[in-house]
């Protein structure tokens, strides 16, 4: 394999997409990433999702401006990543050998590869994933799995998808995956995802109502039999005007299959909610636009708020949050795990839950519930012993559980947990609702037996920036210029009442020396004080770490403070998390970023 330029090896007028959309349609190539290439075919489905994944006026080959480069943005963990790659594709022969369009002039889902491959730390990490998290990276959405099996054994469940209403059949974006070899495709072979192009309900000559689902193949050829294929035995029972008009409608690699077939040859689908230009979520049981969306982001910490599920008795210490809805109304909740980005799962892994689930290297078995309370008179334990009025269910090792729901108004508790007690990880709570909504930590006391008072967990966003706020560590006079985080201590119960962890929103291969000092604030001024070699921190996180976090445990007198990250060079940009979770005896600590 080797890494080829555009004009002078590859192709000599090429083009980012084709002027027939039919053409602009991947095909898998050496690399096993038929997930990402079926969550692809949404961006082909909706403009403003391709915008926002490629964003327009990008000088191509051809005009004077253009540099060989591209841009690209993937949502990961609650936000918009931005990625550029160069126009060198891996090639074998003069010819790309991973992803490419039906047209060899078009060349948007090769660098779009390219560019999540970056992403992700290599082209070797896509090897096997999963549709449904592939989806929410290029949307910043919402998709669901569903088992076919599971249906299929389920009398209620009479027909494929009953949950889903026929307006978002036509709206939402629709994978497909085996978990074995097919009878009616034995070259498929296992562990193989597809796409769900159309659905419609023909009638035969005998009155029999038949549902038909358009099928797509990243691998660009049919190699499907049964009595659906082209020449195949069901098109006789069908209008020969509807049977041409339909084969008429399969373009390269697409065939056609009936709802029967689909139950018994497919193990699962995964659906993403289809989302409007203005961003905004649209129900796939409903079809109401879910137009209020809130996010707030959370850890689970060993030893302070990783209490494991409900069979622990730590399981009140888990992270916990009020939900307030005004008026009641449709609700999908949302807890995503914010794994490595080279995490990877087979494309049709089963989704595992309940016991003897296997661990996932990456991922903790997590799980979502909620309590309807009256805040007023609320008791911790009393609710969390009483049965939760919704949740995720079992405990799953995926990277995003949900919760769909319809709420009344009213407060309600959330409570993100792991399996497992102690197991540490950092995740994100996605509401999004019909509704306005109020989403917030909630503060209850831990009433631990060793020190009293409650812990608060407050986490602050911020950003170094190049010749601004990127000040570098303290042996650089540029020091005081980085971000500033203001923290009032007015508890000290005599021990450890204070912790601060720095999480840096950098690529794995690309990360800073970062660190972090606190400083105390003698007149309580934080904009005015002066930081310079002469001024000695309290409190130090150092040596600077190339590590995507850092933290310390301390215990600091009641007084003002600021907190100072940092990278160690000066000038390096990168956005940052600052969490601090403190000891508190009345809830009057409050933190923002300067």
């Amino acid at each position: 394999i080797c890494f080829l330029l555009f004009k002078q090896d590859i192709c000599m007028h090429p083009q980012l997409f084709p002027d027939n959309l039919t053409e602009a349609y991947p095909k898998q190539g050496i690399l096993g990433d038929c997930w990402l290439l079926c969550a692809c075919t949404m961006l082909l489905k909706s403009r403003h999702l391709l915008e926002q994944v490629m964003p327009s006026g990008q000088c191509v080959w051809g005009d004077s401006r253009y540099r060989g480069k591209f841009c690209f943005r993937f949502w990961r963990n609650g936000r918009w990543m931005e990625v550029q790659v160069d126009d060198r594709l891996p090639c074998v022969n003069n010819t790309p050998c991973f992803s490419r369009c039906h047209s060899p002039s078009a060349f948007w889902i090769a660098l779009l590869e390219k560019a999540y491959a970056k992403l992700r730390g290599s082209y070797e990490h896509l090897w096997a994933g999963q549709v449904c998290e592939a989806m929410v990276d290029l949307s910043g959405g919402v998709a669901e799995r569903w088992s076919l099996k599971r249906a299929a054994d389920t009398p209620t469940e009479k027909r494929l998808f009953p949950r889903l209403s026929e307006e978002m059949r036509k709206c939402s974006y629709i994978s497909c995956c085996v978990h074995s070899t097919p009878t009616g495709a034995p070259e498929l072979g296992q562990f193989h995802a597809l796409s769900v192009i159309e659905w419609t309900d023909v009638k035969t000559s005998d009155g029999e109502e038949v549902r038909l689902l358009r099928i797509w193949n990243p691998w660009g050829r049919r190699c499907w039999g049964g009595a659906w294929t082209e020449k195949g035995a069901g098109w006789s029972s069908l209008d020969p005007s509807c049977s041409v008009d339909l084969l008429g409608r399969t373009q390269e690699g697409e065939f056609w299959v009936d709802e029967t077939e689909f139950q018994q040859e497919f193990d699962e689908v995964t659906v993403g909610y289809s989302i409007s230009k203005d961003m905004h979520l649209q129900s796939i049981y409903t079809g109401s636009f879910l137009t209020y969306t809130q996010q707030i982001g959370g850890r689970w910490i060993r030893g302070h708020s990783a209490g494991g599920c409900r069979n622990n008795s730590s399981y009140s210490s888990n992270p916990k949050f009020w939900l307030k809805l005004g008026e009641g109304g449709e609700v999908l909740l949302s807890l995503l795990q914010c794994g490595p980005r080279n995490a990877q799962r087979s494309c049709t892994e089963r989704p595992p839950g309940g016991s003897g689930t296997p661990q996932h290297p990456h991922y903790q078995a997590i799980a979502l519930h909620l309590w309807k309370v009256d805040k007023k008179h609320f008791n911790l334990k009393r609710t969390l012993n009483s049965t939760p009025c919704a949740s995720s269910h079992t405990h799953a090792y995926e990277r995003e559980v949900l919760v769909h729901t319809h709420l009344s108004a009213g407060f309600y508790l959330l409570v993100p947990s792991t399996f497992l007690q102690g197991a540490e990880g950092q995740f994100l709570l996605r509401v999004h609702s019909t509704c306005a909504t109020s989403l917030s930590a909630i503060k209850v006391s831990l009433q631990q037996e060793s020190v009293g008072g409650e812990w608060e967990t407050v986490s602050v966003c911020g950003r170094w920036m190049a010749g601004s706020t990127a000040g570098g560590g303290r042996n650089f006079p540029s020091h005081g210029q980085n971000p500033r985080v203001p923290l009032t201590v007015t508890y000290d119960p005599g021990g450890t009442n204070i912790r601060v962890t720095l999480l840096q929103h950098s690529r794995e291969n690309d990360l800073h020396a970062i660190g972090f000092h606190i400083y105390e604030v003698p007149d309580g001024k934080v904009d005015s004080m002066v930081i310079s070699a002469a001024v000695c921190p309290v409190v130090s996180c150092v040596p600077h770490s190339h590590s995507q976090e850092v933290s310390v445990q301390c215990r600091l007198s009641p007084a003002v403070y600021t907190i100072l990250p940092s990278t160690y060079q000066p000038d390096r940009s990168a956005e940052f998390t600052l969490t601090i979770v403190t000891l508190v005896n009345t809830p009057v600590h409050s933190t923002s970023a300067l």
